[in-house]
């Protein structure tokens, strides 16, 4: 069965745009220093956000259900770009929680791992890793 999700951006100045999903929206623009208004995070950004995001609903999700002692997750999301044609060749993200058993969590990362759907999409286009602190 395929199932679709489908978002709508529109533009909303010279350089900027909103992102509408369901009902949120989100601001779009490039930083003044790459000829913006810096209105909204820029779309390379977003797409890390997004992947954090996607990754620590997940995480979370596991970790209800599996009602573990992990709190205060916080995730850095870092991408290395490359300039022809631009794109992130790598992407690495680094998870930081209190929790006292490591095996439980790193069960719980590969868990979140394979549930994440822009982790799944990523790993075929980038080298992307994660890591435990």
């Amino acid at each position: 069965m395929v199932t679709q999700i489908n978002v709508q951006v529109k533009q909303t100045s010279s350089t900027a745009s909103e992102g509408f999903i369901r009902h949120h929206a989100v601001k779009i623009d490039r930083p003044e220093a790459k000829g913006g208004t810096d209105e909204g995070a820029m779309g390379g950004e977003l797409l890390l956000v997004s992947l954090g995001g996607c990754f620590i609903s997940n995480l979370l999700a596991a970790i209800r259900a599996r009602e573990a002692a992990v709190s205060n997750v916080d995730i850095t999301i870092t991408g290395t770009l490359e300039s022809a044609p631009p794109r992130f060749s790598a992407v690495r993200m680094n998870i930081a929680a209190d929790y006292d058993d490591r095996e439980l969590m790193e069960k719980l990362v590969t868990i979140s791992e394979r549930g994440c759907i822009v982790a799944n999409t990523l790993k075929h286009a980038v080298d992307l890793s994660i890591s435990i602190q």
